[in-house]
């Protein structure tokens, strides 16, 4: 099998900004959620994608599966070009056969669910449109998945409402196995839980991965649950990646400034010990407006003159690590 299952090539998302008047909008700006970004994810692991709010981590996700359409760019899942194949409406069954095999788990468990419809009808949806299954059994079907992600039968004739967080995320991820699939899109299925629940799902996606061979993008800006379940982490600032490197490399020896910020502001759960904090200065540019040459110089402690000209490209400093940093850490 090829080690490669998912590669993003110059992947480019751009939103205008429109003034509205009385007879007619006018484009006045546009918005770089994703700046030509390029990535790959292996077979059967977990790539983290972490950043500060806003910096395209989550239409990046939703781009890759032309949820939200691609200003330019490609995606090729086990070397076919899913964008172009998604936009062919004439073959109606190829999309459904890639649809079938990447899926998306988001990240608020009750916004995701039909409060009108029971746990059963919900994970029925899937079979009913893939058609993968003889609707005899369904049924067992169903349950089997809910006995995978750790919950009862009985839930099965119950109602969003009626469940936890933790319950409802679980029923997501049931919902996403239902048709079998090889890739799944994590998008922050933690955030919005408690602390031990987030533990819990985290654990079950791990098991899950190696009990059915998935493979995952896991977005999040906790760095601590990318720490756990990632094998590689992509940084993101503004719409760009700005490092990418083996999960223990880049939390022991970061070599953008921003992964250094991103990992010095982790609490530190000991009340004795001494926590260095690089506070970076000023706010956030303006995706609208974002600065020249390296999207982070101004905020940047070490920026170079040359970095407000220069827009450093990704590049291997050592095996296996990436940044795109003109004067990185040390």
């Amino acid at each position: 099998m090829p080690k490669e299952i998912i590669r993003v090539e110059n992947l480019v998302k751009n939103f205008p900004v429109m003034r509205r008047g009385i007879f007619r909008s006018t484009r006045v700006a546009e918005i770089k959620a994703v700046n030509d970004i390029s990535f790959s994810i292996n077979r059967g692991e977990t790539l983290g994608l972490v950043g500060e709010s806003g910096c395209g981590k989550s239409t990046t996700a939703r781009t890759m599966l032309d949820l939200t359409r691609a200003t330019s760019g490609r995606v090729y899942f086990e070397d076919t070009d899913i964008l172009e194949r998604f936009r062919n409406t004439s073959q109606k069954e190829d999309i459904l056969e890639i649809r079938r095999r990447l899926q998306y788990v988001f990240q608020d468990p009750y916004l995701s669910l039909n409060p009108r419809w029971s746990i059963e009808e919900t994970l029925n949806e899937p079979f009913h449109i893939h058609k993968h299954l003889a609707p005899s059994e369904c049924k067992n079907r169903i349950l089997e998945l809910l006995e995978l992600v750790g919950l009862e039968e009985y839930h099965a004739w119950r109602y969003p409402h009626e469940f936890s967080g933790g319950q409802r995320q679980r029923v997501g991820i049931a919902r996403a196995l239902a048709v079998e699939p090889q890739f799944l899109i994590l998008d922050e299925p933690v955030s919005s839980l408690d602390v031990s629940v987030r533990a819990n799902i985290l654990n079950l996606l791990l098991e899950l991965q190696e009990k059915l061979g998935l493979t995952y993008l896991y977005i999040s800006h906790d760095l601590s649950s990318v720490r756990f379940i990632s094998n590689r982490v992509a940084v993101m600032y503004l719409g760009r990646i700005v490092e990418l490197s083996e999960v223990d490399s880049l939390f022991k020896h970061p070599l953008h400034h921003y992964t250094y910020a991103l990992l010095t502001a982790i609490p530190v759960p000991d009340p004795s010990g001494n926590q260095v904090l690089t506070v970076l200065k000023g706010e956030v540019p303006s995706v609208m407006n974002p600065p020249s040459g390296c999207h982070f110089h101004p905020r940047c402690p070490a920026a170079l003159p040359e970095c407000s000209q220069v827009v450093p490209q990704l590049e291997e400093k050592d095996s296996g690590r990436f940044v795109a940093c003109i004067n990185p850490c040390r």
